[in-house]
């Protein structure tokens, strides 16, 4: 795994460091113009937003350890205005830095083996994978190892640095996908056929303008064909994938002018080319990777702490029934951190909360911190005797709000705040929800409201229970709302229910359709089931019926 204290890369860091700090240099005095600029500032994962330039920095496979996020926070006091935004692809995100103190920002990145390269531009961006790895009782196997031979693979590909679009992968071990497989470009779920390991490989899923889920383009691939069949995929992508139209650019379009078929045809055909010049060196290294990434040695724990606590304190009770995760140790737990407190801007946490988790994680979680597609933290390790200490710790640093997977629990993009390709403004929409579904939505139960400010869809919220889209009507926000998208193994994309509303009505419209899934339930099912069987009739009728006023 990516470690602080055996950080090979370095040489190669500081190189990309120093180099960008002579493009910084000949931008200040004039030499390059913004234009000349741009391409040079993308590669090293700096945009220019709305109000400010905005670094992005990977956090590969959404894993860092506690050196690791100590070091994030520190930039964002140095650096930045004291928090940082982590986001649905395992980034984290500084909004506010000067472009002088960015080489530094990446130099002090550097130091824990961490870099912002290729988090923009058309090349593989960060690969991400499921953030409850190597932790939850219902993995095959944990999929990181992959998701790192991936990432070493890919970064610097001289054939992939100008592809004709963003190219995004991620990698599941788990029958029960939580890292949205079916919504990347490429897909590698971990399967196991007559006992040997395997990968199903999907291609063609995206979000943005056309959604589309991931086709199954290979139902078993052996684990030593991976890395020649990537290639395959991304050969024939290169050369047939649009380089006339940004928005017909992304292999999902290919995939579907071309027939899953055809694409087949050429994906084997490349195969059968490139399988030859592996040799096998990238599974000796594969093998090196997995031995990293072993499985941490979990001595047993007497939970009857836990268990006291639990029957005593109902805040404890409530947290621990909410946030927390099966683990594969029967004495420990997996707890997800939330960055969603009632009325907060969902996915940002100050240095002070990153420093509380980075120290929890030394004293209780063996040294790891995950960040998920939620745009939470996670503490994979922890023993349950170590929950209540760790809960007050958190609780007393605003980070133990109980809602994860509930409703306040949303995933919302920076929207106009921040992003310069927003329409509609998201945080306030998201922190509006949040404050006024907090006091029922332990009642509501597991449910995902997902919101996007444009069509690029960064809010995924194609693949929202309740999806809210916020776009421009003539200078006017306006937003769209689709009803059953599902992110799992069996991703399906939202439908619109209608007419937008106006910014000033999306919460109400958001509250008509709760309640009347609170009076459709029955016993026991969730949002997405009601919807599944009732239709989306009622809740339409909900949204539209009594308020037609409202239709943009």
């Amino acid at each position: 795994m990516l470690d602080a204290t055996q950080n090979v890369t370095r040489t190669y860091l500081d190189r990309r460091v120093e180099e960008f700090r002579g493009q910084v240099a000949r931008r200040i005095d004039g030499s390059l113009t913004e234009d000349e600029f741009r391409p040079l500032r993308l590669m090293n994962g700096l945009y220019l937003q709305l109000h400010a330039y905005m670094l992005r920095v990977a956090i590969p496979y959404g894993t860092l350890n506690s050196d690791q996020l100590d070091v994030l926070a520190e930039i964002s006091e140095r650096w930045d205005r004291g928090y940082g935004h982590f986001t649905t692809r395992q980034n984290i995100q500084y909004n506010w830095p000067k472009l002088t103190d960015v080489p530094d920002m990446l130099g002090r990145l550097a130091d824990v083996n961490l870099h912002a390269i290729q988090t923009s531009g058309n090349t593989i961006r960060n690969v991400t994978a499921d953030p409850l790895a190597g932790a939850h009782a219902d993995e095959l196997i944990d999929p990181r190892p992959v998701a790192e031979l991936i990432r070493i693979w890919s970064t610097d590909h001289p054939e992939y640095q100008f592809l004709g679009r963003k190219f995004k992968i991620a990698v599941t071990g788990s029958p029960n996908d939580r890292a949205v497989t079916a919504a990347h470009d490429l897909a590698v779920r971990i399967v196991e056929r007559d006992g040997e390991i395997g990968y199903a490989i999907l291609v063609g899923g995206g979000l943005g303008r056309t959604p589309v889920v991931g086709k199954v383009i290979k139902d078993f691939l052996p684990q030593a064909d991976l890395l020649p069949y990537l290639e395959a995929v991304l050969s024939v992508y290169n050369l047939a994938g649009r380089r006339d139209n940004k928005y017909k650019a992304r292999i999902k379009i290919t995939v579907n002018e071309m027939g899953l078929e055809e694409f087949s045809v050429r994906v084997d055909e490349a195969f059968a080319r490139i399988r030859p010049e592996f040799s096998g060196a990238d599974q000796h290294l594969l093998a090196e990777l997995q031995d990293g990434f072993a499985r941490p040695m979990l001595a047993p724990r007497d939970s009857g702490a836990f268990e006291a606590a639990y029957e005593a304190d109902p805040v404890f009770r409530s947290w621990a029934d909410v946030n927390l995760r099966p683990h594969f140790a029967e004495d420990y737990a997996i707890a997800m951190v939330s960055l969603k407190p009632h009325g907060g801007v969902p996915g940002d946490a100050s240095a002070s909360q990153m420093r509380v988790v980075a120290d929890l994680a030394r004293r209780y979680g063996q040294n790891e911190i995950r960040v998920t597609q939620e745009q939470n933290l996670v503490l994979p390790h922890v023993a349950k005797a170590d929950l209540p200490a760790v809960f007050a710790e958190l609780k007393a640093h605003g980070l133990a709000t109980a809602n994860a997977g509930l409703a306040s629990d949303i995933i919302a993009c920076p929207g106009m705040d921040y992003c310069a390709l927003a329409t509609a403004r998201s945080i306030p929409v998201a922190q509006e929800i949040s404050e006024r579904l907090a006091e029922n939505e332990i009642e509501v139960g597991e449910l995902a409201i997902k919101i996007s400010g444009c069509i690029n869809a960064c809010g995924h919220h194609h693949l929202g229970d309740i999806g809210i889209l916020g776009l421009d009507r003539a200078g006017v926000e306006n937003y769209q709302i689709t009803l059953g998208g599902d992110a799992g193994p069996d991703m399906k994309i939202g439908e619109k229910t209608g007419p937008g509303f106006a910014y000033d009505e999306v919460v109400d419209a958001v509250e008509r359709l709760i309640q009347a899934y609170l009076d459709l339930r029955a016993e026991g099912e969730r949002f997405r089931d009601t919807i599944a069987r009732t239709g989306a009739e009622p809740f339409k009728s909900a949204l539209y019926d009594e308020e037609n006023r409202h239709a943009a």
